[in-house]
């Protein structure tokens, strides 16, 4: 199954360990919340409209991929397959099974210190490292023993509600779905070390957060 990770970690509900002092500012550099491709809206079938401050400052290629599949209609339509109250809601697979990922390469880990706090975005992957592709999930609620086994790469900014309004269960009943996905402004150019090797795709599913 494509569960994630995270979710063998919060099944007992232990409380949330406070973060390391060294994490990175939730806000997002001033050049970065500057530039419109960095503003990813998810529009839901709910009516709820999400907009994600994505940060290339400490994600570069998986900022990058949420781009490039937005700018290729990828996300249109997809589910939200895993959504669970106190926890997390889970989407971008192409199955809507929580096993599938887009024709891209896996990519290499970025974990970084963004602390799994209520509404940040974060790469779902399967048990490598180096295994995320499209799957994302967005936190409902803290989860800090997320900290840097998960690949942080943005935060919602508006529209929270349309999140927590999300159908729940895994999967729900009448799963919410992406109507569209869209960033601001148009693709940009790919990180400078984009031409460094990344993990190759095995098909192999994601865990869940």
């Amino acid at each position: 199954a494509y569960p994630l990770l995270a979710l063998a970690l919060v099944a007992a509900k232990p409380a949330p360990v406070a973060p390391a002092a060294s994490m990175v500012s939730i806000a997002a550099p001033a050049a970065v919340a500057a530039d419109p491709a960095n503003r990813w809206t998810l529009e839901l079938s709910n009516g709820s409209k999400v907009v994600v401050q994505l940060r290339p400052d400490i994600a570069p290629h998986h900022v990058y991929r949420i781009q490039q599949l937005t700018t290729q209609g990828f996300y249109n339509g997809l589910k939200f397959h895993r959504v669970i109250p106190g926890f997390m809601a889970q989407g971008g697979d192409p199955e809507g099974t929580g096993k599938g990922g887009s024709p891209l390469p896996d990519l290499a880990a970025e974990f970084n210190d963004m602390p799994h706090l209520r509404g940040v975005t974060s790469m779902a992957r399967a048990e490598s490292d180096n295994s995320a592709n499209s799957q994302f999930f967005i936190m409902l609620a803290p989860t800090f023993k997320l900290d840097h086994k998960y690949s942080a790469f943005g935060r919602v900014i508006e529209g929270m509600a349309g999140v927590d309004a999300m159908a729940p269960g895994e999967p729900p009943e009448a799963p919410t779905t992406i109507v569209r996905a869209t960033i601001g402004g148009p693709l940009p150019a790919p990180p400078a070390d984009a031409a460094v090797p990344v993990a190759v795709a095995t098909g192999a599913a994601p865990t869940k957060p």
